[in-house]
């Protein structure tokens, strides 16, 4: 599986690592100090050394992306039924991750104001959208998808709780996007708390139903 998507793989590991490269072409003008983590309310709370934030986070986001790739193409069992379209969208989110993270961090870097909570919000809302479209379209996985049980055990089970997940999903993202406005992380964490519940309350009882 990794050998069929080497281009891929290939491409997106260099995405991943772009920042290091825009860091590079930055780093005169970067702090010694550079904002890395904020909190809930969009404040800074966590700062770490400019060689870190150019090169460490990006580094440590490409072993991550490869470790999710081996994971699900070398160490699940049933890696040979992920779809190509399932297998894309794990090769792209992490460089979506580290590209969107490294903007922030650079452009708060500069003394640019930005609204980060905002900003987080809007990318995380864009990136269920974009699952939920997908996770119709997800085979029985030890690695993807929505690993219970009852799903693992019944593909009718997981298809059904896969195709209500994905209308879900996207219905949540949209809601993110909408409410982005307002920054506020109890309503996000509560849209997201509702599209990880109801998923897996309608897959048990569709489970016990037809036990």
């Amino acid at each position: 599986m990794v050998k069929k998507n080497k281009i891929q793989l290939i491409i997106t590991s260099a995405a991943t690592l772009l920042p290091i490269v825009i860091g590079l072409i930055l780093w005169k003008d970067l702090p010694a100090e550079i904002a890395t983590h904020w909190g809930a309310n969009g404040e800074a709370d966590g700062f770490s050394s400019k060689a870190f934030a150019v090169f460490g986070l990006p580094l440590i986001l490409l072993a991550f992306h490869w470790l999710c790739v081996i994971g699900t193409t070398k160490l699940d069992p049933k890696a040979k039924d992920i779809s190509k379209k399932m297998m894309s969208l794990v090769l792209w989110i992490i460089p979506a991750v580290s590209i969107v993270m490294s903007t922030i961090t650079y452009l708060v870097a500069l003394g640019k104001e930005i609204r980060v909570a905002f900003i987080v919000t809007v990318f995380m809302g864009i990136m269920f959208i974009v699952i939920g479209n997908y996770l119709p379209k997800c085979r029985q996985s030890y690695t993807m998808g929505i690993k219970l049980p009852w799903t693992l055990n019944d593909e009718e089970n997981w298809n059904k709780t896969h195709r209500m997940a994905g209308i879900l999903w996207v219905i949540g993202g949209i809601v993110i996007l909408a409410t982005a406005i307002f920054e506020s992380f109890i309503i996000f964490f509560s849209i997201v708390a509702l599209m990880v519940i109801v998923p897996t309350v309608y897959s048990y009882v569709y489970y016990k139903k037809h036990k």
